[in-house]
C-alpha cells in the first residue's frame, strides 16, 4: 500500500517578533510529502479543522530555552503543531473505525499519521448544540484552562468578584460563564475589545463588560472594580495586568492563563506595578491545561461543563466560535487572527 500524499506548512524562520506570512524571510512555508502507511496501533487521519491557541506563538519563538518550556519547541524545519479534530481515513486499531471523528495533536497538515492512544475520540451532540468544533473549544483546552484556573488555581467562590480579560475569547468567554453561572461569583467583570464584543460577553453573565479600545478604558475599569475585587483572571498580560495589579484587594488571586499582549515581544512584559504585589499580598499563580490532565481532573471537569450547557447555563451558540473556512495557502494567515482580535470565541481553521 503506497502512502499518502500530503502538504505540510514548516516552520523555516523562527520569529522573535510579530511572525512573517509572505516573502523570503516567511515564518513558514508548505512542504509536499509521502506519509507512510499507518503501522500497528496507527491510523491516517484527514484534517478537518485546527485549533488555534495563542500558545502556539511560544512554541516557536527563536532563543526559548526548551528547558523553560511546558512542552516541546516547534524547531526549524518541522511540521507546525497544532490540535485539531480529524476524520479516520485508514486504521490499524480495533477501536477507531473509518470516518470515526477524532480530537488530538497533529499539524498544519492535510492528512496525518497518528499514534491511536494519541487520538480520543468525540461524540457531537447536535441535540444538545454541541458540534464538532467544541471539542477544541468550550469542551477543549480553552474551556478547560476556564474550569482549571478558577476552581483550582485560584479557588473562586461565590463571594468574590471576579474580573476576566480577553473575555470574547475562547478561554476567556468560557471563564465568564464558569464564573458567573457554575461558581456563582457575586460579580462577574469582563474586558473586551469593541462594543459588539463586550456586550456579547454582558449577554454571556458578566454583570458589566469594560472596552480596552475606548479613549476612557481606564476610567470604565475603575468604575467597573470599586471596591476592588477578589480574583482576577488574566489571558493577556501587558497594560491590562499592570492596571489589575491596582485593582484588586489584599490578599487578591491571580490566574495567568495567557499573555497574548506580548507574545510577540516577550522581552516587554509591560509590567510596572510589581510593588502591589508585595505591599497587598497578591498571590499570582500561573498554570498550564496540561496541569488538569496530568492531574487527571479533566474527565470530570468536561462532565460539569456539558453538564452546564444541558441545563442551558453556559452558551456555545455560534457566536462562541469564530470558524473561517480557509483554503490550505491561508493556514497562517488565519492564525495571525489571534493577534489582532480578530476572533470572538474559539477561533476554528475550517480546511476547505
Amino acid at each position: 500500500m503506497s502512502g499518502q500524499q500530503t502538504r505540510q506548512w514548516i516552520l523555516v524562520n523562527s520569529p522573535q517578533s510579530d511572525i512573517v506570512l509572505n516573502g523570503d524571510n516567511a515564518t513558514f512555508k508548505v512542504q509536499m510529502k509521502t506519509l507512510p502507511p499507518p503501522g500497528p496501533n496507527q491510523v491516517l487521519v484527514k484534517v478537518k479543522y485546527l485549533s488555534n491557541d495563542p500558545a502556539q506563538r511560544g512554541w516557536i519563538q527563536k532563543g526559548m530555552d526548551p528547558t523553560r518550556l511546558y512542552t516541546d519547541p516547534v524547531y526549524e524545519g518541522e511540521v507546525m503543531r497544532s490540535y485539531g479534530i480529524f476524520e479516520v481515513v485508514d486504521s490499524n486499531a480495533d477501536h477507531l473505525k473509518p470516518g470515526q471523528l477524532v480530537a488530538g495533536v497533529a499539524g498544519w497538515c492535510e492528512y496525518a499519521v497518528l499514534n491511536a492512544k494519541d487520538c480520543r475520540a468525540i461524540q457531537p451532540d447536535e441535540s444538545a448544540g454541541i458540534r464538532a468544533t467544541h471539542f477544541i473549544g468550550a469542551l477543549g483546552g480553552p474551556g478547560l484552562a476556564a474550569y482549571y484556573g478558577l476552581v483550582d488555581v485560584v479557588g473562586a467562590k461565590p463571594e468574590d468578584a471576579v474580573v476576566v480579560s480577553g473575555a470574547g475569547g475562547a478561554t476567556g468567554s468560557m471563564a465568564v460563564q464558569i464564573a458567573k453561572h457554575l461558581v456563582g461569583c457575586k460579580k462577574v467583570i469582563g474586558i473586551a475589545g469593541g462594543e459588539k464584543k463586550c456586550r456579547w460577553v454582558e449577554s454571556l453573565g458578566a454583570d458589566v463588560c469594560v472596552d480596552y479600545k475606548s479613549s476612557d478604558f481606564k476610567e470604565q475599569l475603575w468604575k467597573a472594580t470599586d471596591g476592588f475585587v477578589e480574583v482576577y483572571f488574566d489571558n493577556v498580560g501587558g497594560e491590562i495586568l499592570d492596571l489589575m495589579l491596582t485593582r484588586l484587594k489584599r490578599f487578591g488571586r491571580i490566574a495567568a492563563c495567557g499573555a497574548v499582549a506580548v507574545y510577540n515581544n516577550l522581552g516587554e512584559s509591560g509590567v510596572k506595578n510589581w510593588f502591589e504585589i508585595i505591599i497587598n499580598r497578591l498571590e499570582v499563580k500561573g498554570f498550564i491545561v496540561t496541569d488538569a490532565v496530568v492531574a487527571g481532573k479533566t474527565g470530570p471537569m468536561v462532565q460539569k461543563m456539558v453538564q452546564g450547557i444541558k441545563e442551558g447555563k453556559i452558551k456555545i451558540g455560534h457566536e462562541s466560535e469564530t470558524v473561517v473556512l480557509t483554503a490550505f495557502e491561508d493556514i497562517p494567515k488565519t492564525w495571525s487572527l489571534l493577534f489582532s482580535g480578530g476572533n470572538q470565541g474559539k477561533l476554528v481553521t475550517q480546511l476547505q
